[in-house]
């Protein structure tokens, strides 16, 4: 069965290219991905697939129902672009000034999009359901995937997979990790107010640049002295914002940034370190602050038995190697489908072939190998199939 499945995803390569490249040029950001969410609707609509939209916003969710009695299992892509201007030559650049798919979403839009229409064309001989989950606003915290979630996407799922493209895994590779796989995203801002004045009358103000940089500095020691060494954790200043003119002291500073952790005593701690070594700061200069801490997607973290089961099931398909990576510390809101479901997320290796160098996600030059666009069909389609028959033990070895 899957030899004659993997045979139409095969057929079908060239339309995931196309559907990929055409979402390319027409990129759109978080929350606002209304044209995207209606192609997705109506290439369903078309196949005569049971599809809803506007779940819990811009989600579309379509369902496809075996011919046989079996599990439900739910299958999840995302489809939001980036405010980056896309500096790629090619012939699929984005058409929208300012906004490209630099983490490859449109790929993850192409590979579910053609799986769906190849499992739809073989539903009579498949056993369980499946559901594909479409998810807007990965990208911006609170993010897609908890309102979908509360709108029912998840009602009567058994088990749920997810991948990501990953352009700096080489290209047939598949990464899976049983637990923490992704870190928890928060962010932070910091406002401090000091006290302007004349450039050349320090004595007369209270610096806030020099507060704010002798935060940034003590902010470090966070993460060198605080975190148990053996936990991973990271704090970054992103940005660093002051002053209107080179000979006046600026009256405040703003800087923000991004904390990642995998679990929930190491975030408490940083947050607890975080406003002592700002006041003590902000104290030492004279001056007051404003702390404000966001905690965004808690990290993923992947059930053992259908992380072990999908890593045998890529394991089993011709030209795929799978290895059990490292832990990542970017961050995703698949986590939330975990917390209701037993599944796993894994990263789909999609290094670009070519001699120059390799762009890292949410790069202005970033691209992927399409070729692992169909990796990750077969993947997830072994996985699902294999899953919802209760008859199988095992995943099934193809032919190498």
């Amino acid at each position: 069965m899957l030899e004659n499945l993997f045979l139409d995803l095969e057929n079908s390569y060239q339309e995931m290219v196309e559907i990929r490249r055409y979402l390319h040029q027409y990129p759109e950001l978080s929350y606002n991905e209304h044209k995207t969410a209606q192609y997705i609707y109506s290439y369903y609509e078309k196949l005569g697939i049971e599809v809803q939209g506007n779940i819990g916003g811009n989600g579309v969710v379509a369902k496809i129902y075996g011919g046989k009695p079996g599990k439900t299992v739910a299958l999840r892509a995302d489809f939001d672009a980036l405010p980056i201007q896309d500096e790629k030559d090619v012939p699929y650049k984005s058409k929208t000034p300012g906004v490209m798919h630099a983490c490859g979403h449109d790929g993850h839009t192409a590979t579910l999009l053609v799986l769906a229409k190849v499992l739809e064309q073989n539903k009579e001989s498949l056993s369980g359901n499946f559901v594909l989950i479409h998810q807007h606003a990965e990208e911006v915290n609170p993010g897609g995937a908890k309102p979908m979630i509360e709108a029912g996407c998840l009602d009567g799922v058994d088990a749920i997979f997810g991948t990501h493209l990953w352009a700096t895994l080489p290209t047939g590779t598949i990464s899976y990790r049983v637990g923490p796989m992704m870190a928890a995203a928060d962010g932070f801002d910091i406002i401090i107010q000091g006290q302007g004045g004349h450039g050349a009358q320090p004595h007369k103000t209270k610096d806030s640049i020099v507060t704010a940089s002798a935060l940034v500095v003590n902010l470090q020691q966070i993460i060198s002295r605080k975190v148990n060494p053996i936990e991973s954790a990271v704090l970054t200043i992103g940005t660093f914002t002051s002053g209107t003119a080179p000979n006046i002291i600026a009256d405040t500073a703003t800087i923000s940034g991004t904390v990642r952790t995998f679990n929930e005593q190491a975030q408490e701690l940083i947050i607890e370190e975080m406003e002592r070594i700002i006041k003590g700061t902000c104290y030492t200069a004279n001056s007051s602050y404003t702390f404000n801490f966001e905690k965004g997607y808690p990290p993923v973290i992947n059930h053992k038995e259908e992380t072990e089961y999908l890593a045998q099931c890529a394991s089993a398909i011709p030209g795929v190697t799978a290895i059990e990576g490292d832990p990542d510390l970017t961050g995703e809101d698949f986590s939330y489908y975990l917390q209701h479901v037993k599944g796993t997320f894994f990263f789909t290796g999609a290094q670009p072939d070519t001699d120059g160098p390799t762009y890292p996600h949410h790069h202005p030059k970033f691209d992927i190998n399409e070729k692992a666009m169909l990796i990750a069909a077969k993947t997830l389609c072994s996985a699902a199939v294999q899953y919802t028959d209760a008859s199988l033990k095992k995943p099934t070895l193809i032919a190498k």
